[in-house]
């Protein structure tokens, strides 16, 4: 395949041509929090290596456990479901701002207009159609309760302020 796109004068895509990557996956089970606390993943082995010379798990995920993409038709009548959106469109620039040292003290941490202007100003301008990312240190407390910061019914964790989620808008196409 790669041969062939190539042959028609378009550039294979390599994960080696496109900067830095962090992994920032986390292995999860039922014990992995999700937003309602409830276990997001159940399994079942159904074949193993000593009876049957293999390993085969049923699996069941509750569809937002974990990272996802979360689909348009989630919260739309008529929106696109995963399969119906451009793969090309998954595939953007990323713009990643750190409030790690707000949200160690403050669980309710958000980014703000200002943490936008300061990468902006370390940065550059945030490049058309970029992903705007938080790092929030968050991903350190996944294997504990701090991670949903649970108090009664309202959850705690660091998230975007309205403002700066309109200015992204604004400034952004």
């Amino acid at each position: 395949a790669v041969a062939a796109t190539t042959a028609i004068g378009t550039t294979a895509a390599r994960a080696d041509g496109h900067g830095n990557f962090r992994d920032m996956t986390h292995s999860y089970d039922e014990t992995f929090p999700t937003f309602f606390g409830e276990p997001g993943i159940s399994t079942e082995q159904l074949f193993n290596w000593d009876e049957h010379n293999f390993n085969l798990l049923s699996l069941s995920v509750n569809e937002h456990t974990g990272t996802h993409i979360d689909a348009p038709l989630h919260f739309s009548k008529d929106g696109k479901s995963v399969d119906e959106i451009d793969v090309g469109n998954l595939f953007v620039p990323l713009c990643v701002i750190d409030i790690r040292e707000k949200a160690a003290s403050d669980r309710d941490a958000q980014v703000t207009p200002e943490d936008i202007e300061a990468w902006v100003s370390a940065n550059g301008d945030i490049p058309d159609r970029a992903c705007v990312a938080m790092n929030s240190g968050w991903a350190d407390k996944v294997a504990g309760p701090e991670f949903r910061g649970a108090e009664g019914d309202t959850l705690h964790f660091p998230g975007f302020h309205v403002e700066a989620a309109q200015m992204l808008l604004e400034t952004t196409s």
